[in-house]
């Protein structure tokens, strides 16, 4: 009774968080999907903009035995990325800001060269992602190809990441980019030539995963026969 009465007073569970959602304790809580998992309970840990939940399930090992386990996920929404290339010149369009997390562990200034990305907001991918590149970069992108979806953290967040790549000349920037000032957006549009970044890949000036994974994927196709 004691936990039921704790849960009742837990913001988005039983009653309102700081963005007025309830309920959201109930993700994860009927998945079915894997018999070696059984879901116990749900729980959110936290009143922020995303969800962070910890969840309690029952797991049988590879030799039978059942053990029960605790995870926390944070769930901020699935995401996009993607590359944008001139073959002609043998460039890349990406972006550099200031990321917090990566400052407050070890980054010398925070400031990542990454590609163009952002959550999908309730948009399906792609037009998600022509969202993003005109916001950052300022560019109206043409056809988009899919390179493929990956999990980027899968240990702690949920978050899905759909990844493409799409040609621009100088012709496509129609606008300065720089990102929504009103949300704390900051973004300088850097073109590099793809020897240098992948340089700058090995030396430790672009350590972002996303962007790391794009740059190397481009550097595929261009070998490949």
């Amino acid at each position: 009774m004691a936990h039921d009465m704790q849960r009742r007073d837990t913001p988005g569970e039983a009653i309102p968080d700081g963005r007025g959602r309830t309920g959201l304790d109930a993700t994860g809580r009927n998945l079915t999907r894997n018999p070696d998992v059984r879901i116990r309970d749900v729980e959110i840990t936290s009143d922020g903009w995303h969800v962070l939940r910890r969840t309690t399930f029952d797991y049988r090992r590879r030799d039978g035995a059942w053990t029960t386990l605790q995870r926390e996920t944070y769930d901020r929404g699935d995401g996009a990325t993607i590359l944008l290339y001139d073959e002609r010149r043998g460039t890349v369009l990406l972006t550099r800001q200031f990321r917090f997390p990566a400052y407050v562990n070890e980054h010398p200034d925070g400031m990542l060269v990454e590609a163009a990305a952002g959550l999908l907001d309730g948009d399906d991918a792609e037009t998600a992602i022509r969202r993003e590149v005109a916001e950052e970069l300022g560019v109206e992108v043409g056809a988009v190809t899919p390179v493929f979806a990956a999990y980027m953290s899968p240990g702690s967040v949920t978050e899905r990441v759909h990844f493409y790549a799409a040609p621009y000349s100088r012709a496509d920037r129609t606008g300065a980019g720089g990102g929504l000032s009103e949300e704390g957006e900051d973004i300088e549009v850097v073109e590099l030539a793809l020897p240098d970044a992948l340089d700058m890949i090995a030396d430790g000036r672009i350590v972002d995963g996303k962007t790391i994974m794009l740059l190397q994927w481009w550097a595929l196709q261009r070998l490949a026969p």
